[in-house]
């Protein structure tokens, strides 16, 4: 098992999740985050830190292109491990559907 970011963090980019993370297995985009499949190691501690509800283990039902997912931009973005603030309207954005396709960034953040 492993946990992936999904589509609610897009255009939100909470990074609560990033200073509890023991390995350092996330990655930033210009407006999203990703987990590193096959770096996280299962134990959880970022899921009830996200504020958007975005962070989900790999088993829950239709998980497998969020994982592809992760394990692509991960592959490709900088490595965060320090809490930043959020994107502008995150608060407005939670929970908003279509996020993919109307705001993803395929673009690398700064990471830090």
């Amino acid at each position: 098992m492993t946990y992936v970011v999904t589509e609610n963090c897009i255009a939100c980019k909470y990074t609560d999740c990033v200073e509890v993370c023991p390995v350092d297995c996330f990655y930033e985009g210009e407006n999203t985050l990703v987990i590193h499949p096959d770096e996280c190691i299962d134990c959880g501690v970022c899921e009830p830190e996200c504020p958007a509800d975005a962070i989900r283990p790999d088993t829950e039902p239709d998980m497998e292109k969020w994982v592809e997912f992760n394990r692509k931009y991960s592959e490709l973005w900088p490595v965060i491990i320090s809490k930043k603030d959020p994107m502008p309207g995150a608060e407005e954005r939670d929970g908003e559907e279509g996020k993919m396709e109307k705001y993803f960034s395929e673009a690398p953040g700064e990471g830090g």
